[in-house]
């Protein structure tokens, strides 16, 4: 009779433990980040130790914590090394893509302010004064405004 007790109990633990993980792991499609699957992952792997080797709560959370903490760890390391070179990396960063180019000027930069054409959007440049039509290179960025220098010049 005991012996059935304790099986019983040790059930009741390993589905605990599973539910724990179904949770977790329902909970990450919900939740932004890409943590929780790592925890619903020590939840199983709890669950499994506990339908093997009969134990107590603590034993059980130091185990899940464990579990956790390698979890977590390979996570993020599978998560680096997905990492691959993007066929467009200047996607989100139009500006960067502009620097080292050349462009002739649309409107005069007066008081250090003029405008270039870049296919169909006009940009806001800041550099030395310049005539329009001169050929400048952007040199750099900051935020929505290009910084310029006239063609030929260091």
């Amino acid at each position: 009779m005991e012996q059935m007790a304790a099986l019983a109990e040790a059930l009741a633990e390993f589905w605990l433990w599973l539910i724990a993980a179904g949770l977790l792991m329902i909970a990450e499609l919900v939740v932004p980040g890409a943590y929780l699957i790592w925890f619903g992952v020590a939840a199983l792997a709890t669950s499994i130790a506990v339908a093997l080797v009969p134990m107590g709560w603590q034993a059980q959370l130091v185990l899940f914590a464990v579990a956790a903490l390698f979890a977590v760890v390979i996570g993020r390391m599978l998560a680096r090394s997905k990492h691959a070179e993007s066929d467009r990396p200047f996607l989100n960063r139009r500006t960067d893509a502009l620097v080292g180019r050349d462009f002739v000027l649309h409107e005069a930069i007066k008081d250090g302010v003029g405008q270039i054409r870049v296919d169909d959007t006009i940009w806001r440049v800041t550099g030395p004064d310049c005539p329009a039509g001169t050929r400048v290179v952007v040199a750099g960025a900051e935020g929505a405004t290009l910084r310029v220098t006239p063609a030929g010049t260091p």
